[in-house]
């Protein structure tokens, strides 16, 4: 049996790489506001793993979320998953980082919340505005296969 040899961090971890760090979260969907904290950290600089902390709205107490993103040089696309305490989806993600090398564009199937017993196609997107500070948008997509926007947060970097 030989042993595998270890992946090495691609040109592509570099956005990723970005990600590193503490963050303040703040976001405005679906006629809330929270607060939340982030901190995400490298593996080997392969993968990268972002652990979020905060209170759901109205009362519906503490949660938490996991994100993991990593770059597939055999496909030439980023991949990840996200998972919250809040559902019992396992969000998986495929995407690609755009021209300017400012937003990263994961695409995924979930439950559709509009209509409960079906899936839906969504784009979440991590645009990063500065070193430090980002967003990260989710949009769902319309039967025209335009996307409509219904969730932003706000990062700013603490540490």
């Amino acid at each position: 049996m030989s042993m595998m040899e270890m992946p090495k961090p691609q040109a592509e971890h570099g956005f990723l790489e970005r990600m590193v760090g503490s963050w303040k979260v703040t976001s405005n969907s679906m006629g809330h506001s929270e607060v939340w904290t982030e901190t995400c950290r490298s593996l080997n600089g392969v993968w990268f793993v972002a652990e979020g902390n905060g209170d759901m709205p109205d009362g519906g107490g503490p949660a938490t979320t996991v994100l993991t993103l990593g770059y597939d040089p055999a496909k030439g696309r980023y991949i990840g998953t996200w998972f919250g305490t809040m559902m019992n989806h396992l969000w998986v993600y495929d995407g690609e980082v755009s021209d300017d090398g400012k937003t990263l564009s994961l695409y995924t199937t979930g439950p559709d919340f509009a209509e409960p017993g079906k899936m839906g196609d969504y784009r979440e997107q991590i645009t990063f505005t500065a070193n430090d500070h980002r967003t990260f948008t989710s949009s769902a997509k319309q039967p025209d296969g335009s996307w409509k926007q219904f969730m932003q947060a706000d990062y700013a970097r603490v540490g």
